[in-house]
């Protein structure tokens, strides 16, 4: 996916990085309309979930999604979700999370999303992220609607 973004840069995203627990669900149920989202743009990005799965039910509730699941173990997770989008070359990674764990990882991603579900974000994530957004439908959609993406972010 390009998008090129005034003032911003012109972005090729091949990735796309999710939090788990408070970001793609809530109480550990994924959220209405995220699996038909995360279907239609895995023909666009490859879709990678990291988590530390808090409530343990991460697996069961993406189960037979087109999604790359890593269920994170040992610490510290903030920077292990650092790593990870480092390691798929972060200049072509858009990452999306709510945690104080998932600070660092969107500031390290070419675009960094903080999501504003029910379970509330991190004053942290909130300034690691180079948008903000109030529900994990919007933040697809960003990707789904690029105009969208770059409405945000121009300068």
């Amino acid at each position: 996916m390009q998008v090129d973004i005034p003032g911003f840069g012109n972005l090729t995203i091949n990735h796309l990085v999710l939090d788990f627990t408070g970001t793609l669900s809530v109480s550990g149920t994924l959220i209405s309309g995220v699996a038909e989202r995360l279907t239609a743009l895995a023909s666009q990005v490859t879709i990678h979930v990291i988590t530390a799965d808090t409530f343990g039910k991460a697996r069961g509730a993406l189960e037979g999604l087109p999604v790359e699941l890593t269920v994170m173990k040992g610490s510290p997770e903030d920077k292990l979700k650092a790593d990870f989008v480092e390691s798929l070359g972060a200049e072509c990674v858009i990452a999306m999370g709510n945690g104080n764990n998932d600070r660092l990882m969107l500031g390290k991603a070419a675009v960094g999303v903080a999501v504003v579900e029910r379970e509330g974000c991190s004053g942290a994530a909130l300034s690691s992220a180079d948008l903000m957004v109030t529900s994990i439908l919007d933040g697809l959609d960003l990707l789904a609607v690029p105009l969208r993406l770059k409405a945000g972010l121009r300068f």
